[in-house]
Formats: C-alpha cells, structure tokens, sequence
C-alpha cells in the first residue's frame, strides 16, 4: 500500500509540474500536492518553446506562405501556371523551397491563412537563408544558394 501511495504521489507532481510548465511567460504560483504536503512555489513561470515558425500572405489574396525550420511553402489559390509536368494525384499548390532547392507542392491542402500578415507589395521578408520580394508581379523567394520560384496568377516558375 505505501508503494502504491508513493507512486500516486510521483504521478500527481509530474502532473502538477507538467501543467506548470505549459503556462504563459510572467509570473505566478505553482501548486504541488503530495500525499503529505502542499506546497506552493511563487515564482517566474515558464516561458513556451520558441519555434522557428513564421506566415504571411500577399495583398493580391492569392498567394500564402508558410516558414517552419528552414522550410518555405508558398501556395497559390489560382493554381500554377504551367501546372507542373509530373504526376500529382491532389493539387498543384505551389512550392516548396529548403536550403538546397525549390520544388512544386503536390497537396491535398493549402497553408494559406487569411489570418496571417500581409507583406505588402514592395517589402522584403526573411528567415533564415530564405528571403522573398513582394512585388505586384507577384511573389519571388530564392534560398542563399540561389534556387527559388516566382508565383504569380499568370505565371510561376521554380529556378
């Protein structure tokens, strides 16, 4: 019976100190119950992972991007043109640029987010070795090894 006591305490401080950690930035109070105490910890809690995470979408409403650990993936609801030549049982969607190369996306679903940040026609974002132009032409990103792709309503193209 104490054995089984002592687990169920080790279960309700890991629970108590995992739903801790998964609070906001700031400070505040932190509650462990054990089977003989209750303690409370006043203190700074826990600040969420940072992610390498970033979106935004053009002005036109035509074209979203997603960022995720030096991954970019850009899609366009109007569709590529030209649609690519191999084989994609979903949709042609966009691309997809890493560090090394720029690829047309064949998906089942669309990373644009009319939530997301507008990068408006003429200004510049950047992360990581991934940087894109808006332009009214339309959207050209390329990595630090010069691969990328342009998307616009009328034209896309991966170089």
């Amino acid at each position: 019976m104490a054995a089984e006591a002592a687990v169920a305490s080790g279960l309700i401080v890991t629970v108590v100190l995992f739903l801790a950690a998964c609070g906001g930035a700031g400070v505040g109070k932190t509650t462990v119950v054990t089977e003989t105490n209750i303690v409370t910890v006043t203190g700074a809690a826990p600040t969420p992972a940072s992610h390498n995470y970033a979106r935004f979408r053009m002005p036109s409403k035509n074209v979203g991007c997603i960022y995720y650990s030096g991954v970019l993936r850009c899609d366009i609801l109007s569709g590529l043109v030209p649609e690519p030549r191999g084989s994609c049982d979903l949709d042609w969607t966009g691309f997809v640029l890493d560090e090394t190369s720029a690829q047309p996306e064949c998906a089942g679903d669309s990373v644009y987010d009319e939530g997301a940040p507008v990068l408006a026609y003429g200004e510049h974002w950047a992360k990581g070795s991934i940087t894109c132009d808006s332009r009214e032409a339309g959207l050209r990103c390329q990595n630090g090894s010069g691969h990328g792709f342009t998307l616009a309503r009328g034209s896309s193209a991966s170089f």
